[in-house]
């Protein structure tokens, strides 16, 4: 996972997707009594919990076991900081192999896996070592170029998850140029988690807000949950929607971790093919509704999927149909709004937002 907000010319959006919606229908409706809300800083973010329904003991129980989970994945997968994931990445660039990991790490990777060879490795998690490259692997950011060689070097050596082999709890990487960041991954691993665990405190109506990837548990009432889609170049919700149980919700967008240098915009995401930061899209939204068993959970899916179908471009809508996703929303490089026909369907547009293209 990324786990740090880089500072210091890195400009970070906040809460993407706002849950404070949410938050504000419910007081606005009811007894704050039935409303249990937890805030801390986490992963590089703010997290947000909110459980409605449950008695102030159990809500609060649940929501700290949730925060201690949190920080235990925290330390587990930084990306950078000592943690199971850098000292793996250690073992790889020595040319190790069958390199021991906990049974979780190897059940996330390979999960990682299969999710980049579906988008065709526009989700890479193995790009580490380019991540680093750009800067966003540091607390204290400054703004800077790559050197185009090792940029040049780096795009050759083509790192990817297919480069590994995952037998049981050991990890083998045919390539040292892999260097595993799971920050693409962590946040909607750990919103399926918190829901886990909210549920075995008997706690079936929640909202779980990670920076912007979102899970529903139950609904608030009478009511589902609510939250809204940002805008991707003004401070207000493009759009807000009700999620409905064991839904979640991910966005991925230009505006959320970014420098600009000369005029040019330089987000973290980065696309593997070049090597440099993507264009062509501010943001891309994806609803995962709730998941058969065995599958890739909704928030996990909703954090992971997302990268390809940003990456993807003017094909959003092909790698979003292989995912088996039915409801995303493209912003393009000139404001533009594509949305599939579910998603709009559930959508209520902010004030004067231009009519969306819709797309089957």
């Amino acid at each position: 996972m990324r786990l740090t907000t880089p500072a210091g010319g890195l400009r970070a959006a906040g809460a993407r997707l706002l849950a404070v919606l949410a938050l504000v229908g419910l007081l606005a409706g009811c007894g704050r009594e039935r409303l249990h809300q937890q805030e801390s800083y986490v992963f590089g973010t703010r997290v947000e919990l909110l459980t409605w329904d449950a008695s102030e003991d159990k809500a609060r129980s649940a929501m700290a076991e949730v925060l201690r989970e949190f920080d235990r994945l925290h330390r587990a997968y930084h990306a950078w900081e000592p943690s199971e994931l850098t000292a793996l990445n250690t073992a790889i660039a020595a040319g190790q192999r069958d390199i021991p990991v906990s049974p979780e790490l190897a059940a996330m990777l390979a999960d990682a896996k299969q999710i980049a060879a579906t988008g065709d490795q526009l989700f890479n998690p193995a790009l580490g070592q380019l991540i680093a490259l750009w800067g966003f692997h540091t607390d204290t950011f400054t703004p800077h170029r790559p050197d185009p060689a090792q940029l040049a070097a780096l795009v050759a050596a083509r790192p990817q998850m297919a480069d590994l082999t995952i037998a049981g709890t050991t990890v083998t990487s045919r390539n040292p140029a892999v260097q595993l960041d799971l920050g693409g991954y962590g946040k909607g691993y750990a919103l399926d988690r918190a829901a886990a665990i909210l549920k075995a405190h008997g706690v079936g109506n929640a909202l779980i807000n990670i920076g912007g990837n979102v899970l529903a548990l139950g609904s608030k009432g009478e009511a589902p949950w609510r939250v809204g889609i940002q805008h991707p170049r003004e401070p207000r919700p493009l759009a807000s929607l009700p999620l409905r149980d064991g839904e979640a919700i991910g966005t991925s967008g230009d505006y959320q971790r970014f420098f600009e240098m000369d005029g040019e915009r330089y987000c973290h995401l980065l696309d593997p093919r070049s090597g440099r930061p993507a264009r062509g899209t501010q943001a891309v939204t994806v609803l995962i509704t709730p998941r058969p068993a065995g599958s890739t959970p909704a928030g996990t899916l909703s954090d992971a999927a997302s990268k390809p179908v940003y990456l993807g471009g003017e094909a959003w809508r092909d790698y979003a149909r292989r995912f088996g996703i039915e409801h995303a929303l493209r912003v393009d490089a000139a404001g533009r709004i594509q949305v599939t026909r579910p998603l709009h369907d559930r959508l209520q547009y902010g004030d004067g937002i231009a009519p969306p293209s819709i797309v089957d």
